[in-house]
């Protein structure tokens, strides 16, 4: 057994197998993967990695499957499971998501093909877990899934803790060990008994107030959009470019690369993000002024292109001068928790009035965005209103905010 000294969590005790998995390539890679991306551009503090937060989960998936009195295989099992979650990242974690779908058409939570590598795979099988047993537990299809892939997972705890730790951002308090206690398994699946209620609303009110000003912040975001436009821009114009072997490579190397590109829009965009001469808002609203169309579909990469070139064109810059950025909707949170009160399962929202509250409060906080260098904020964002059909906003929806 090892012990590692760990700033959120104390010392966290890490058994043979997760020590072997651990001393992996694939894990050892995540030493490079800033957890929060381009947040470190609003938050200088903000240099934790996937490896920390691996770590994190490891501590407190093996604290959760001590309450739930696992046996000794599904404990491995587990820990297995939260020490690869996040295995599949690319370089800048979050931020590369998007293309890595586009050129990859798989995202990071797709990790079956990296079990296939030989340090991977030989350590499971000396320890006797199987690849589809992890694959299972990570996708959502196992009994045991909701410890590390749900409402009130592990994962969330230890990333809320530790973004708030990192940034400074006093939002993320989440009382994991009293949620931890008052989880239990009925009926084969992660339910939580009635006095975990708090704890869970505390960890959804912290996913809650992080999303505007870490998650989602629009410095993070402009920087996010600029990367993705350099990486598209670099493996269309790099004929020897191979997306999923860009795809393993770490910050530094994905930085590296890009400002060595043969595409000169990429190399621009990269190093404008080295020396943070980002992009401005020219437009920066909410799903009030915005066409339902816009909500209601998850936009293809090339038809925010699209936009993005007609908007360019039509405000007479360079079409990689405007970047579109249209997030996805905010899905509604706590829809599969379980609560066991006395003799019956019950959801979340059936007992606590608060989650209702925050769904509509990070329905609110949804923003589509038009980036473009400073100099263009002005005709751009007159041309953007026109082609995107954006409204002012009424006097009423002036007062809510």
């Amino acid at each position: 057994m090892k012990i590692i000294k760990d700033p959120v969590h104390g010392y966290i005790e890490v058994a043979p197998c997760a020590l072997d998995l651990l001393d992996s390539p694939m894990l050892q890679r995540l030493r490079y993967i800033r957890q929060l991306g381009f947040s470190f551009l609003v938050y200088p503090g903000a240099h934790h990695t996937r490896f920390e937060h691996s770590l994190g989960t490891l501590y407190l998936a093996n604290v959760m499957a001590r309450q739930l009195n696992l046996q000794e295989e599904e404990l491995t099992l587990v820990a297995a499971a939260a020490l690869l979650h996040d295995i599949g990242h690319g370089p800048f974690s979050h931020a590369i998501e998007p293309v890595m779908e586009e050129f990859c058409g798989r995202s990071h939570h797709e990790v079956s093909w990296l079990l296939e590598d030989p340090g991977l795979s030989g350590c499971l099988e000396r320890y006797g877990i199987l690849k589809k047993e992890v694959c299972a537990v990570l996708s959502g299809n196992h009994s045991l899934s909701g410890i590390i892939h749900g409402e009130l997972d592990v994962d969330r705890m230890d990333y809320l803790l530790r973004d708030a730790h990192y940034t400074g951002a006093p939002y993320g308090t989440v009382d994991a060990h009293r949620l931890i206690r008052n989880t239990c398994l009925s009926d084969g699946s992660i339910t939580l008994e009635e006095g975990g209620v708090n704890a869970a609303e505390s960890l959804l009110i912290a996913r809650t107030l992080m999303r505007p000003a870490v998650y989602y912040h629009h410095v993070s975001r402009i920087a996010e959009m600029m990367l993705s436009a350099a990486v598209r821009a670099h493996l269309e114009k790099d004929p020897g470019a191979n997306p999923s072997e860009f795809m393993r490579l770490d910050d530094a190397g994905c930085m590296q690369t890009l400002m060595q590109s043969p595409s000169d829009m990429a190399r621009i965009l990269a190093i404008q993000i080295y020396q943070r001469r980002l992009y401005k808002r020219a437009v920066y609203v909410g799903w009030e002024q915005v066409g339902p169309t816009m909500i209601a579909q998850k936009m293809h990469p090339a038809q925010r292109q699209n936009l993005s070139s007609a908007i360019a064109e039509a405000a007479g810059v360079e079409p990689h001068e405007v970047l579109v950025d249209i997030p996805e909707f905010p899905s509604s949170m706590s829809v599969h928790v379980r609560i066991r009160n006395r003799n019956r399962v019950i959801g979340l929202e059936e007992i606590s009035p608060l989650v209702t509250t925050l769904n509509e409060t990070r329905r609110g906080q949804w923003r589509l965005g038009v980036y473009t260098p400073a100099v263009h904020v002005p005709v751009v964002s007159t041309v953007a209103r026109e082609i995107l059909h954006i409204r002012p906003l009424t006097t009423q929806e002036r007062l809510r905010f």
